[in-house]
């Protein structure tokens, strides 16, 4: 949305449109990614959430409402939109006053954008169906075999430990390198939203990792190699 909006107030530039398509894309991955687990509900309320927030929400500094309801206005609601606003804002570059037309450069960068899309779609559908099949087996009580361990180690999770955040993060620095094509300025005010973007996933990622060690016994070698 926000995207498209700054498009259609600019006059829908060939690199504002390209790069439009491009956050829709993501989008749909994402809400197709979040709408599978059941989160979204007619009682929005009732929708899954997160599982690290239920952790979190029992840490002692957050286990109180009124602080919960305030972490939950400013972090979850307020920041995490304003986040999304500002690694939107390299579409904007193409408003430099001497910006390049759309070239070759911007093409390989869509391409190399949509490849990490790719890549975080197939890493996401390898957990999904590691979880799944693991739930299925728990449910049925049949033996677990490889899915014992807990956690999902083959595929691109045998490479990387985060690969969809992997892919996630290089996705927006790319989008960032757009302003770069567009201005030709290798460092812009728009990289503010890439590098906040970046701490909140080193954030996240370090407690997603303190989670997994915490439940699973085999996470911390798992750590060591990989």
């Amino acid at each position: 949305v926000y995207a498209w909006f700054l498009t259609a107030k600019a006059g829908w530039t060939d690199r504002m449109v390209m790069m439009s398509v491009l956050a829709t894309l993501w989008g749909i991955r994402l809400t197709y990614n979040f709408a599978r687990r059941g989160a979204y509900q007619w009682k929005f309320w009732a929708g899954e959430e997160d599982y690290r927030w239920a952790i979190l929400r029992a840490k002692p500094g957050f286990n109180k409402p009124w602080v919960w309801m305030l972490f939950n206005l400013f972090f979850i609601c307020f920041y995490q939109n304003t986040l999304i606003f500002l690694f939107i804002l390299p579409i904007l570059g193409d408003l430099h006053v001497d910006a390049a037309s759309l070239d070759m450069v911007d093409y390989g960068l869509a391409f190399i954008f949509i490849g990490l899309l790719v890549i975080e779609t197939v890493a996401d559908q390898q957990q999904w169906n590691f979880q799944r099949e693991k739930y299925r087996k728990i449910r049925s009580g049949e033996d677990l075999g490889p899915y014992k361990r807990g956690f999902v180690s083959t595929g691109l999770w045998s490479r990387v430990r985060h690969p969809n955040y992997a892919a996630e993060q290089g996705m927006w620095i790319v989008y960032y390198l757009f302003s770069v094509s567009a201005t030709g300025e290798w460092l812009n005010w728009t990289i503010i939203g890439a590098v906040l973007l970046l701490l909140l996933f080193k954030g996240s990622a370090d407690f997603s990792e303190e989670v997994s060690a915490s439940k699973y016994p085999e996470y911390k070698e798992y750590q060591k190699n990989v």
